[in-house]
């Protein structure tokens, strides 16, 4: 008896083995039976050419596979050919399915797939139309930012795999220069601003010993935290981290900028992408890329115009009610920015009061959304400091979603490097958008939707993140957490600091506007500080179109719910609308219209 069920087992094992094999030589090197299947291989192909993404998002760490977690990216010119292959590729594996014979989930994974990878195809045009070392998300400030805050060391393994990585920046920085020298022949020279800035940059951060800069430092902070790490493994790890940096990372950031002080002459201004060959198709497609629609540039810079008028008018009434009824809205909020009760105090203690009462505000309006939300989060989102090495040249915040595995929160980095930067009036605002009910909402709730495809969880598209954030602001406005009206003064600004960027990113992308210029005009529209407008103004010109999404995304979500809510009267519930909009991932605001048109059709009956 024991014997004939052996063999019968072994059989089946063995059949097992047959269809598993079958199946994974089907899904690889074949059109996939399932679309799901085919939509999971593709994601896996993508996904696994940056070893640095699989790290942030912390997928396959579950299944016991982590040696993505060793390397950095491949950003040679020959791996971009072959990923461009690959889209193009997956494109026409995608286009042999029926999409007519989709339902469902099945149907929206298509639409908003198929736009993902037509949108990188068209792209390719201009594949050299951007800055890979820029003050805003240059290799030269990723790269440390990925390895001392992304870059898990729980053990020793881990602690090796940053030392390989370590080893690999002067391969990766070679590469970046083989990029750079090509666009230098095309004469994609970034402004001269951005040279300046980075050549700043990159010399401070090798300009102390090996020992204090934050790849070390960070690195004894984490294996301090590592429990029973085994005698004499501390020492080897720290001495190879600080040699490594020593010879292979100070090394490459030098031939960086040699590179940049030899390019710095022929830097001749600041100017937007118009100034680039193919400047103006490229800025076209940049527009229609960012905001998922078919808008031009000289439409988007007329809404951007007339939102800043009708903002205005709001603003007018609200500073009237408090005995401010003259000058311009940049003056008005100068006189704000002076008062004591909006300024914390300019020190290490102001500076961690601020994170306290950023946490403090979240936390309440984590607790009090239940008639706008039944769906939420299940991870929680801290407040951290931008790192100091960056925050010079980063935006005000920004937002990283928690780990997939669940080993790392989502995280809202506010900018400190000038306390007085943070007003009071401004906090509440701040935190909606990059937290609760904000990116942490969207993003944290789409990586944790189930039965749809692994990249329907991640944020693609830069109209539907940061138009939900935005448009997060006003719903916290509607709950009312902005009853305060300095406080709503303080989203209005923020708004209003939206609508402008459509008017300033146009206006010297497409109308030429000088960098001053558009300085002077957000300055008097926002009232923010010099500082802060001048950060924003050099980010809109080395990320074109970018900052268009916000305020696009907001007034199509603002538009659906509208009609949703003069389609469904009394049966609109504000909860279900907005996990339509939430439940579904990341999409094109075409494949969002269609599902709330699908949701009112539904609720009809």
């Amino acid at each position: 008896m024991i014997k004939r069920i052996a063999k019968w087992s072994g059989g089946i094992l063995l059949a097992g083995v047959l269809a598993v094999g079958a199946f994974a030589i089907n899904a690889v090197y074949f059109k996939p039976w399932s679309i799901n299947v085919y939509f999971e291989r593709a994601f896996i192909k993508l996904g696994t050419t940056s070893p640095e993404i699989l790290s942030q998002l912390r997928i396959f760490e579950q299944f016991g596979i982590d040696g993505h977690n060793a390397h950095l990216d491949d950003v040679s010119e020959a791996e971009g050919r072959r990923q461009m292959e690959m889209i193009r590729d997956e494109l026409a594996v995608l286009r042999e399915y029926d999409r007519a014979a989709l339902e469902g989930q099945d149907a929206v994974s298509y639409d908003i797939f198929e736009y993902f990878l037509n949108d990188m195809i068209e792209g390719e045009r201009w594949q050299y139309h951007d800055y890979p070392l820029n003050q805003m998300s240059g290799e030269q400030n990723q790269l440390p930012e990925f390895l001392a805050e992304i870059h898990q060391i729980n053990n020793v393994k881990e602690a090796d795999f940053y030392l390989s990585r370590l080893g690999e920046v002067d391969r990766k920085f070679d590469q970046v220069l083989e990029g750079l020298r090509i666009r230098e022949e095309r004469n994609i020279i970034p402004p001269r601003f951005v040279i300046d800035s980075v050549l700043e940059e990159m010399r401070g951060f090798i300009g102390v010993p090996a020992a204090e800069n934050i790849l070390y430092t960070s690195l004894v902070e984490r294996l301090d935290k590592v429990e029973e790490l085994p005698a004499g493994e501390r020492e080897r790890i720290l001495s190879s981290g600080e040699a490594l940096i020593q010879s292979d990372v100070y090394p490459a950031y030098e031939n960086l900028i040699a590179y940049y002080e030899a390019l710095q002459p022929r830097a001749q201004g600041n100017h937007g992408v118009w100034s680039l060959p193919d400047g103006g198709d490229y800025y076209a497609y940049k527009v229609r890329s960012h905001t998922t629609s078919d808008m031009t540039p000289e439409q988007v810079h007329n809404i951007g115009l007339a939102e800043v008028a009708r903002i205005e008018g709001e603003m007018n009434r609200i500073f009237a009610a408090q005995g401010l009824d003259s000058g311009t809205i940049g003056e008005r909020f100068a006189q704000l920015n002076e008062q004591p009760q909006f300024l914390y105090e300019a020190s290490d203690a102001g500076r961690e009061r601020i994170i306290a009462d950023y946490q403090t505000i979240i936390d309440e309006i984590d607790a009090g959304l239940g008639d706008y939300f039944d769906v939420k989060p299940a991870m929680g989102v801290e407040v951290r400091r931008v790192p100091e090495f960056k925050e010079e040249g980063s935006a005000g915040a920004y937002y990283n979603p928690p780990a997939m595995d669940g080993s790392r929160p989502g995280v809202f980095y506010a900018n400190l490097r000038d306390v007085h930067e943070t007003k009071k009036f401004g906090m509440r605002t701040l935190a909606y958008h990059e937290a609760v009910p904000g990116h942490h909402f969207q993003l944290a709730i789409a990586q944790e939707l189930e039965g749809v495809p692994t990249f329907r969880k991640l944020g693609l598209f830069t109209a539907y993140a940061e138009g939900w954030a935005l448009y997060a602001e006003q719903v916290a406005k509607e709950a009312g957490f902005q009853e305060n009206p300095y406080d709503d003064l303080g989203r209005l600004q923020a708004e209003m600091f939206r609508a402008v960027r459509l008017v300033v990113d146009t206006g010297m992308h497409h109308k030429r506007w000088s960098r001053e210029e558009a300085i002077g005009y957000m300055a008097e529209k926002t009232g923010m500080t010099e500082t802060e407008v001048t950060t924003e103004i050099e980010r809109y010109l080395v990320w074109p179109g970018q900052a268009l999404a916000y305020k696009a995304g907001m007034m199509k979500i603002l538009e659906l719910r509208e009609k949703a809510h003069t389609a469904l009267g009394d049966a609109f519930d504000i909860r279900q609308f907005h996990n339509v909009v939430l439940t579904n991932g990341a999409m094109p605001m075409a494949v969002l219209e269609s599902q709330v048109n699908d949701w009112i059709a539904n609720r009809r009956g």
